[in-house]
């Protein structure tokens, strides 16, 4: 897979978390090619640790915007990880997961950006513009305040 600017949600550090999700699938695909099974343990522990993460990174963000959404994007966050845990439980069982795996990532990782992520870009960008007109303003004031009492 590669990545397409229409992927890009405007916020740069979630975009680049994001691109880094994609080359763990790009790296899944590769050892799923070459049928290194020793292998797809560790891609696929790497991805959940780093998924986990950019969710909660995520989460924090729209935590503190006061997106209303937040508790659904939340959930669809815990059942993603269910579902690749659910995945890391039958490899350890000793199935094989591997193409199913990559379906479901290179599909779910796309759809996720387009809609989920997408519908929470104006809550930030609003929230981010406040913020900046509030500092803005103070340091206006402050400015002016020192020359005149």
């Amino acid at each position: 897979m590669e990545w397409n600017e229409s992927y890009n949600i405007g916020i740069d550090v979630i975009d680049n978390q994001h691109r880094q999700i994609l080359d763990y699938i790009n790296r899944l695909e590769q050892i799923r090619i070459c049928g290194q099974r020793d292998k797809i343990k560790e891609v696929l522990d790497d991805l959940i640790d780093y998924t986990q993460s950019h969710f909660s990174f995520e989460e924090n963000l729209l935590e503190q915007v006061r997106y209303q959404y937040l508790p659904s994007h939340r959930g669809i966050h815990e059942l993603f990880v269910k579902r690749l845990n659910d995945y890391r439980h039958k490899f350890d069982q000793g199935e094989s997961v591997e193409n199913d795996l990559y379906r479901l990532l290179s599909k779910w990782l796309i759809n996720h950006i387009q809609h989920d992520d997408q519908d929470y870009v104006d809550a930030v960008r609003d929230n981010m513009l406040h913020y900046l007109r509030a500092q803005e303003q103070k340091k206006g004031k402050s400015w002016f305040s020192r020359f005149f009492n």
